[in-house]
């Protein structure tokens, strides 16, 4: 849209509806991302998180979806302004971080024996929640560097 041309409510409008769309299309990418840590724990995540109130889970499901909101932003602000593309680029970096993020998680699963199952299991806050929590953020970090 050319906003020099454009009157104050269109321009009002345009961004609104930007807006609008960017905000649906990132709660979808939260609710994926949330859904992907609920894979990997027993059970309902958001009944360990709610009715065992599990600090692991909590701490977990909370770090991924910072990282996955830290990729929707760098995409968003990445876009230019150019709506469709900015979109789709947000919907495909959303999905390659949640990937990522995934992949992390088997990672240090097979590799450094950490297992999310593990760990949603246990009443009280682990030491390796925090490293899986801090492992999420900055997967999210890196993967919205990479987007800009």
């Amino acid at each position: 849209m050319n906003t020099a041309s454009a009157s104050l409510p269109d321009v009002l409008g345009h961004g609104a509806l930007a807006i609008l769309a960017y905000a649906i299309l990132g709660v979808l990418l939260l609710v994926a991302g949330f859904y992907v840590v609920d894979l990997a724990t027993p059970g309902r995540l958001s009944a360990v998180i709610r009715t065992d109130r599990n600090p692991n889970a909590t701490v977990l499901a909370a770090s991924s979806l910072a990282g996955v909101g830290l990729v929707v932003a760098a995409s968003i602000w990445s876009s230019g302004g150019a709506l469709a593309e900015g979109l789709l680029a947000t919907l495909v970096f959303g999905l390659v971080g949640i990937a990522v993020q995934t992949l992390g998680m088997v990672a240090f699963d097979k590799i450094a024996g950490i297992s999310v199952r593990d760990l949603a299991h246990e009443p009280s806050l682990q030491p390796a929640a925090i490293l899986l929590a801090v492992t999420h953020f900055v997967i999210g970090l890196i993967t919205a560097v990479a987007v800009l």
